[in-house]
């Protein structure tokens, strides 16, 4: 039986040490990419793939998260008051984004742990979920395009690009199989972060999921892995070898994805984004090609 998504979970409880002490007192997934706090960019992809209902997975200290959702009547009643009302206008903009729901993780046992918190909230149908370090370009199709496949196929859909080899040690990474569709793989087997020279291959899971709600009870039968915590490719795994639930494909991405997880790639997404912007482009293109030269 086929189900419209409608829902979707962006765990967000992790604890952004990479980020320290930047992030002492916000969330990482506060941190602003330009202008706006890497979460909207999330939330916002969501929307835009029809997702409304979304479940975060948070934590202690993560009630700005809560808070930038909702209104704030002071500052909007000031802005209005000015009559600024661009700025008026991107402060309202996220109050009303989507219907948003929290819940805390508890204990950190990792990804799979924080995807089953979504269990009672999710019930039995297909959901999205979506990582905050990942941001994807919102002129590129990969959301979507998975739900689509999804509908079509039944069964769970992963977010796949191909890296360098050298990198491979820093992903899950799928073995995979061509099917009839050029973006489309079947995916037969599956590997935490495999030490380096023992990688399968280099398709890398990116944080997109489309996944069936059965991945609900395979989660709750796997044991810990690497890190002593709760994986969600492990489980993954687990449906794929076993063919649960219609198996496992991926959807192989091939746009422009930007990583915000650790600090020098936080960096690059912040310039390949505002490089991009009509407000600001045409001012830092000349000025990051003069520092550019000035460095040599």
């Amino acid at each position: 039986m086929a189900f419209r998504i409608t829902k979707a979970v962006i765990p967000a409880a992790g604890l952004g040490t990479r980020f320290l002490p930047a992030t002492k007192a916000m969330p990482k997934e506060m941190l602003p990419v330009v202008d706006k706090p890497a979460i909207q960019y999330v939330v916002e992809e969501a929307v835009a793939a029809g997702l409304t209902d979304v479940l975060m997975i948070t934590g202690r200290n993560k009630n700005a998260l809560e808070n930038h959702f909702d209104r704030v009547t002071e500052l909007e009643a000031t802005l209005e008051e000015k009559g600024d009302v661009d700025r008026l206008a991107k402060v309202e903009y996220s109050n009303d984004l989507a219907d948003m729901h929290y819940v805390r993780q508890g204990d950190p046992r990792g990804l799979g742990h924080a995807v089953m918190r979504a269990r009672m909230h999710v019930g039995r149908e297909p959901f999205a979920v979506l990582l905050g370090d990942d941001l994807i370009d919102e002129r590129d199709v990969l959301l979507s395009r998975m739900i689509e496949e999804q509908n079509n196929r039944n069964a769970t859909i992963i977010a796949l690009m191909e890296v360098d080899p050298s990198m491979t040690h820093m992903y899950g990474i799928a073995t995979v199989e061509m099917t009839g569709t050029p973006d489309v793989v079947k995916v037969t087997g599956l590997v935490e972060k495999p030490s380096a020279g023992t990688s399968p291959s280099n398709y890398a899971i990116i944080g997109r999921y489309v996944l069936q709600p059965d991945v609900f009870d395979v989660l709750e039968h796997t044991e810990p892995g690497k890190g002593g915590e709760i994986q969600l490719t492990d489980a993954l795994q687990s449906m794929a070898a076993n063919n649960i639930a219609g198996g496992v494909y991926g959807v192989v991405f091939r746009g422009r994805r930007y990583d915000t997880g650790d600090r020098l790639d936080y960096i690059k997404a912040i310039v390949q984004l505002a490089v991009e912007r009509p407000d600001l482009g045409p001012d830092l293109k000349p000025w990051l090609k003069q520092f550019s030269a000035d460095l040599d």
